[in-house]
């Protein structure tokens, strides 16, 4: 079920005219304009692979050579000949390996071109947020991203020099099979190609969609082991190692029988490419034994016969090897088919929630990031949020949690909102932040994200990778908006004030490399104090705190809460305490059901 309620029913993935769209859509990231670098690339890997069968077409027809020299016994000539073999050897070793190499850093430049297109798309407005938690028709986005991309990049490098020298090689000895054997043996080798296509595209076609299982499988089997190494030492408390360990091996198990059932149904795959590539041999002595025995060559000496069937051989084997190397393509089409399915999938979502969402300011109307170069707009930070007749939900219930809540959060006006567990404090807080969407009515938000505006601060702390600094500034985009020391006397006075300057030591500096995970280095309170140092250091208009400061003492809560009114800032407070209280102007309780109640508290 997709969040809104929408349920989307999705058909078994296979090769088929939808994954050929998918495919193409991809094609457009990796290949953008024709003066794209990935361009270059594929062109000069087309120039290298030409020169490569040229050299190999002469190599092809050496031995054909060495017939009549050896026949003729002319020591000169075959001299020559060998002089000229050893450096069409030596050119082609050259040229194979260039052209891996080329193909290598094709794959290294797909990925980034693939894997960048799907952070824009990923990051953009609240598509991450909304995948991971709300919609759960597309699974392991983060698998999809990181690890499918890689994949479908790596596939496609594998085969590329293959595909693109096809057409050319095929035209050509078609061309040359034509002129040594006709028609009839021509005839032979096609016909032979399309009862084999056809067959390797019936034996493909269930491997795609369980190609697709099995990776959906890995995430999940991943997805258990991060869950277990984030909350280990909750495990740990409740002394659930045999529980997590069976339903760890339990996802393991489902795992290992796709995994199976991919295998046999690969097994007929590689029964049918083996059988084609080794009876592909016997038929090309056959299409060279239709002019012998025909009578073609009557007339040639021994030596001039063995020169040519050895030179129409390998014209047919070539050929006849062009579409088994084809064919040989089956098991690595049907990856990159699963693949392009999978992460065409995620980028056709992704798109769709794009073009609702946005990071959008009602002020300037124009589309804003949480960034430091915000400014003051006159008139209209007085006001952070109109809620004109709002009712909301859970997307996951049909249950109202309020319904015509009417309320205007001015400047100067702290407001505390409470109310029993379940009944939509940090609901109204997803409402507020456009998270979730309104059931009715309306939110109007007559401020801007950032320094000069409002900043939530959720139930959870959330601690990014990076140094002490990074964590102070978090989420401005730069690491030194304000050089020099006057910054960075600033981040050691609100490390001070939120009672955290003890970290200084501990990491040895505000910007020194900190390779410790932080949340199993701080305590629960110790991280909340450190959103409040990052609260601190960015001072919004308005600050929302979702239970900011659970994990603190009254003494700690006080201080902290002090400080905030100190520097200016409209608090909106979320909270069981009633020490809470005496930090605000109004009260909004959520009684449940829909009901709530404002209510002015008294100042001391």
């Amino acid at each position: 079920m997709s969040s809104g309620g929408q349920a989307k029913s999705h058909k078994r993935p296979k090769l088929d005219l939808k994954c050929l769209q998918r495919f193409c859509s991809i094609q457009r990231i990796l290949f953008p304009c024709w003066s794209s670098q990935n361009v270059h690339m594929f062109v000069t890997l087309l120039g290298v692979t030409l020169l490569e069968q040229l050299v190999i077409y002469q190599v092809g027809i050496i031995p054909s050579q060495f017939y009549n020299v050896l026949s003729e016994k002319n020591f000169e000539t075959f001299k020559s000949l060998a002089f000229f073999a050893i450096l069409l050897i030596l050119i082609n070793s050259s040229l194979k390996s260039l052209d891996q190499y080329i193909c290598n850093r094709l794959y290294v430049n797909w990925r980034n071109s693939l894997t960048e297109c799907l952070h824009k798309e990923y990051f953009h407005g609240r598509v991450y947020y909304t995948l991971n938690v709300l919609r759960k028709d597309v699974d392991n986005p983060d698998q999809r991203i990181s690890q499918d991309a890689e994949r479908l990049c790596k596939q496609m490098s594998t085969i590329a020099s293959r595909v693109l020298i096809s057409p050319f090689t095929l035209a050509y000895y078609t061309y040359q099979c034509y002129n040594s054997t006709g028609w009839i043996g021509l005839g032979s080798i096609f016909g032979y190609f399309v009862v084999g296509t056809i067959a390797n595209k019936v034996l493909m076609g269930p491997i795609v969609s369980t190609l697709v299982e099995q990776e959906k499988l890995e995430g999940d089997f991943r997805f258990k082991h991060m869950q277990i190494r984030v909350n280990a030492e909750s495990i740990a408390f409740y002394r659930a190692g045999k529980v997590e360990h069976i339903r760890t091996d339990n996802r393991l198990q489902a795992l290992v029988q796709t995994q199976k059932s991919l295998m046999n149904k690969e097994l007929w795959l590689y029964i049918g490419v083996n059988t084609f590539d080794y009876m592909g041999s016997i038929l090309s002595y056959i299409v060279i034994a239709i002019p012998i025995f025909t009578g073609v060559y009557e007339g040639l000496t021994p030596g001039e016969l063995s020169a040519l069937i050895s030179r129409n051989a390998f014209v047919c084997i070539y050929l006849i090897n062009c579409f088994t190397q084809l064919i040989d393509l089956s098991t690595t089409l049907s990856d990159v088919a699963g693949y392009t399915h999978r992460i065409g999938e995620l980028r056709e979502v992704m798109e769709e929630m794009g073009r609702k969402q946005c990071d959008y300011d009602p002020v300037s109307g124009e589309t804003y990031e949480f960034d430091s170069a915000l400014e003051m707009r006159d008139g209209s930070m007085d006001t952070a949020f109109i809620l004109d007749k709002l009712s909301y939900k859970s997307p996951f219930s049909e249950e109202l949690l309020v319904e015509d809540l009417s309320l205007r959060v001015c400047q100067g006006s702290h407001l505390l909102v409470v109310g029993n567990t379940g009944t939509g404090k940090s609901s109204l807080l997803r409402v507020l932040n456009r998270l979730w969407e309104a059931t009715s009515g309306s939110v109007e938000m007559r401020t801007c994200f950032g320094p000069r505006g409002l900043m939530f601060l959720s139930q959870k702390p959330y601690l990014t990778d990076g140094t002490l600094r990074e964590q102070v500034i978090y989420p401005l985009k730069d690491i030194y908006p304000v050089k020099g020391a006057i910054d960075d006397e600033r981040i050691t006075q609100y490390l001070e004030l939120a009672g955290v300057s003890s970290l200084l030591k501990r990491t040895g500096g505000l910007d020194e490399g900190v390779e410790l995970n932080w949340y199993d280095a701080l305590s629960p309170g110790e991280m909340q104090r450190l959103c409040f140092a990052r609260l601190f250091y960015l001072q919004p208009k308005y600050a929302v705190l979702d239970e900011a400061t659970s994990a603190l003492t009254e003494e700690a809560e006080d201080q902290l809460y002090r400080t905030c009114k100190q520097l200016g800032m409209t608090l909106i407070s979320l909270g069981h305490r009633r020490s809470l209280e005496k930090y605000h102007d109004l009260m909004l309780r959520l009684c449940g059901g829909g009901r709530w109640e404002l209510a002015k508290l008294k100042e001391d």
